[in-house]
């Protein structure tokens, strides 16, 4: 582009496909009940609440056997030709082109275009530390959980009313992260409902059981059935005190951190504690961890002192329904 097209104003998108990337976008109109361009608008838009909001410009459409009275606005990607109507992408109002200059709140670097953010002072960062913010504050799990606007995150200054009210923002930090902050939304989401996530390697599916409920089956993950207060598998009686899922944090010099349970991932024997975990459950009387051989569901504890009964797709005492539901399997 040329000095000249760069200083003038653009509306900003994130197209998904085929760019994956922030480009410049193209505002375009549509009745709103044949969605077809032909239609009179009775004004203009003069903000983002007009664009964004259904139902704040009315129009007239000019199809015929169309009573459309209501304007729907859209965005297309500017790099690459339109595949039709349907082909879209989502505005990213908080993009704009630098026109004022303005220098980057992080890196003092003018640059275009930036992200400004919806407080009263308008801070305005550079898209590469906006990145580079977005990252830090998810490897920190400092996203704020909104009850309407979901996981997200204010101006860095911290300012009043100054959540980014559309995620697809956090797009900028690229696929992998964007999974990541997705899957994490998710989990607080989870949390902040008064769930909880199913503890067992590789699954961590989020679980909302009833108020009262210390028995908790992953029945839409992976089965695993496990004690609510502990997170560990399901067992008769109280908690023991090392069962206890806090987290401990071991501090070095120049405030730099090991959390014990990571550290362990780093130990030679993981690969074998891992497997053990994954292939054995507890008894549920004694928790002496049992692995199941062959099909049968019916558990006999190995420990001398216990030899409980037990089923290991229940995890409570077996019982003739557990006879007649899932014997074997």
């Amino acid at each position: 582009n040329s000095d000249g097209e760069r200083e003038r104003p653009h509306f900003y998108v994130y197209c998904v496909k085929p760019c994956n990337s922030v480009q410049v976008g193209k505002l375009r109109v549509r009745c709103v009940s044949c969605k077809q361009g032909a239609l009179t608008l009775h004004r203009d838009p003069c903000n983002w609440q007009d664009v964004l909001n259904p139902g704040q410009i009315s129009a007239t459409c000019e199809t015929v056997g169309c009573n459309g009275s209501q304007a729907e606005f859209f965005f297309k990607c500017r790099n690459h030709e339109t595949s039709g109507e349907d082909d879209s992408s989502v505005a990213l109002y908080l993009v704009r082109a630098n026109l004022p200059a303005v220098p980057c709140l992080a890196c003092t670097d003018i640059s275009s275009p930036v992200v400004v953010f919806e407080c009263v002072d308008a801070h305005v960062m550079c898209l590469d530390c906006f990145v580079t913010f977005c990252v830090s504050r998810l490897n920190e799990r400092q996203f704020i959980q909104d009850l309407s606007l979901g996981y997200t995150l204010p101006c860095p200054i911290g300012c009043p009313d100054s959540l980014i009210r559309e995620v697809h923002h956090f797009k900028l930090m690229g696929d992998n992260h964007y999974e990541r902050y997705q899957r994490w939304g998710t989990e607080e989401a989870v949390l902040a409902a008064g769930g909880v996530l199913c503890p067992y390697p590789g699954c961590g599916q989020g679980i909302i059981p009833d108020q009262d409920c210390r028995r908790v089956a992953c029945t839409g993950g992976c089965g695993y059935v496990f004690c609510r207060l502990c997170l560990q598998g399901y067992h008769i009686g109280e908690c023991h005190p090392e069962d206890g899922n806090e987290l401990n944090v071991v501090e070095g010099s120049g405030g730099f951190s090991v959390d014990p349970s990571r550290a362990a991932s780093s130990r030679w024997d993981e690969a074998t504690s891992m497997a053990i975990r994954v292939t054995t459950k507890p008894c549920p009387k004694c928790r002496t961890p049992t692995e199941r051989d062959g099909g049968c569901m019916h558990m006999v504890c190995t420990r001398g002192s216990c030899g409980f009964h037990w089923c290991w797709v229940c995890q409570t005492e077996w019982t003739r329904e557990c006879m007649a539901a899932h014997w074997f399997g």
